[in-house]
């Protein structure tokens, strides 16, 4: 699942990223209330995690402008405030859960992968993709080539699902960037290097005929050509 966590205590929103990314989900994090509703607005994501006590739009009122949107993506408030109250304004907001702080990460993570299942996918939605013998399955997050089952790393996934939405296209590394990383601006990094060469060493390198290309000065594509 690909996650958004809107938390401005720093400290809290790395202890929950990272309980999340360690159990095979990717996560992006917002650091006040017009953050997240800026992310949220962007992005998309099968889940948010949303603090009700945040710095410049208060948790209730961010999704309560989301659902006026028609951002119909499962929320979980996480707050201190656990009176019955408290509890029933985070659901009139369109909340689908609310966990009181102090909590266990593990009741956590039970509860938003409980939110993803509920999330079924329309029937008009590819959530399948092959290119020759390599299959992804973005629901149950699994790659394989040739039926051998391959383990990729969250970014990982990320990236290879979005060359595979565009197989037999040339993917440029401003798209890679703003779709896959989420950046709207060059890092003047070397990343989308160090995570090509990876996914090509676990897709390609045990496998006859390669299939992620590089195209000299421009980008990127995935086929099955020759």
């Amino acid at each position: 699942m690909r996650i958004l966590v809107i938390e401005d205590d720093a400290e809290a929103a790395a202890y929950v990223a990272k309980g999340l990314r360690e159990a095979g989900h990717v996560v992006d994090h917002a650091v006040d209330g017009q953050a997240g509703l800026n992310m949220a607005s962007a992005g998309d994501y099968d889940a948010y995690i949303i603090d009700r006590m945040l710095p410049k739009l208060d948790g209730v009122s961010l999704l309560t402008r989301r659902r006026e949107a028609g951002d119909e993506t499962p929320a979980l408030f996480l707050s201190a405030l656990g009176e019955v109250d408290d509890r029933v304004t985070g659901f009139k907001a369109g909340g689908d859960d609310y966990l009181v702080k102090p909590y266990a990460f593990s009741e956590l993570l039970a509860r938003v992968e409980a939110l993803g299942r509920r999330r079924a996918a329309p029937a008009n939605v590819t959530t399948r993709y092959a290119v020759g013998d390599l299959e992804i399955d973005v629901i149950t997050r699994t790659v394989r080539r040739a039926g051998k089952k391959i383990d990729l790393q969250p970014r990982e996934f990320r990236l290879l699902e979005y060359l595979m939405r565009h197989a037999g296209q040339v993917v440029t590394r401003t798209m890679l960037l703003e779709n896959v990383w989420e950046y709207h601006f060059d890092p003047q990094t070397n990343v989308i290097d160090v995570h090509i060469s990876r996914l090509r060493s676990k897709i390609d390198k045990d496998f006859e005929r390669p299939l992620l290309k590089t195209v000299r000065g421009a980008g990127y594509t995935i086929d099955d050509a020759a």
